[in-house]
């Protein structure tokens, strides 16, 4: 990774970590964790379950705080070492399975996206939906041709749908970062080839994406670097094509992995 000193008079990196080590419940979910992201890369972090890849979310969200007594610890977004969450929020777009369980409500697919400008689920009275908002949530809307759940309640959707509609309200406040915690989750098979493709033309249309995931097949063509992590700690990383090896997957999830790739995408069997 590289230090501070190597990134003087070169783009600012997206994400820069460096032992960051995080607790809860006194027990260590993140430890001494590095990782570095440049400006204009697409990185996906695999683990099995537990491993701490929603916990690195969680961090880069400010939901969870690394520790402040860890030796050397540096963490920085955007060369920043403190950010106002609300300044942060407007950094990144969040699209995620438990946030689509946050929005299982009778709320309507304009209301979703539009709610992206406010952080929120859903809009309430205290919000302030200017014109300007509901021209940029509808051609967002057709950026991912889906202006025909605008007036769909959420509650009402397919999963695949409400995914969507859930990556219109992430892009609708124009963020640096895509980030995408195990979108996949509950899609079936046609649903899943669908966002795939949704968030390869979100990639060609500029976004940097942070994927998490444990599954090979959401790995888009896109995407450049991969991070392997178990028990809160990177196992390893580098370039996609180094890294997902049947050797290295195997000793991730303990099990023998057999590999195989397919028009750009890795599958895994095991």
């Amino acid at each position: 990774m590289p230090s501070a000193e190597e990134t003087t008079g070169q783009e600012v990196p997206l994400l820069e970590m460096r032992n960051v080590t995080v607790s809860r419940n006194d027990r260590k979910i993140l430890d001494s964790v590095g990782m570095y992201i440049r400006q204009g890369e697409n990185i996906a972090i695999i683990g099995p379950n537990g491993s701490g890849k929603s916990s690195i979310i969680k961090v880069i969200t400010g939901d969870y705080r690394p520790r402040a007594d860890s030796s050397g610890m540096v963490f920085r977004i955007m060369g920043k070492e403190s950010w106002n969450i609300f300044d942060l929020r407007g950094l990144l777009g969040i699209v995620s399975g438990d946030l689509q369980l946050d929005y299982m409500r009778d709320i309507s697919g304009m209301e979703v996206v539009l709610s992206g400008f406010f952080s929120s689920i859903g809009i309430y009275a205290n919000h302030r939906v200017r014109p300007e908002m509901v021209a940029t949530a509808y051609e967002v809307m057709k950026f991912l041709e889906i202006p025909h759940l605008s007036g769909k309640l959420i509650s009402e959707m397919s999963a695949g749908e409400a995914r969507r509609i859930l990556i219109g309200r992430a892009l609708v406040h124009d963020p640096q970062i895509l980030v995408l915690d195990e979108p996949a989750n509950s899609l079936d098979m046609k649903s899943h080839h669908q966002f795939r493709e949704l968030t390869r033309k979100v990639a060609a249309a500029g976004k940097n994406i942070v994927l998490v995931t444990h599954d090979l097949g959401d790995i888009i063509p896109e995407i450049d670097r991969v991070i392997l992590l178990k028990d809160g700690k990177v196992f390893a990383e580098g370039k996609k094509e180094e890294i997902l090896s049947e050797g290295k997957l195997s000793d991730l999830f303990g099990l023998p992995v057999k590999v195989s790739r397919i028009n750009g995408y890795y599958h895994a069997i095991y």
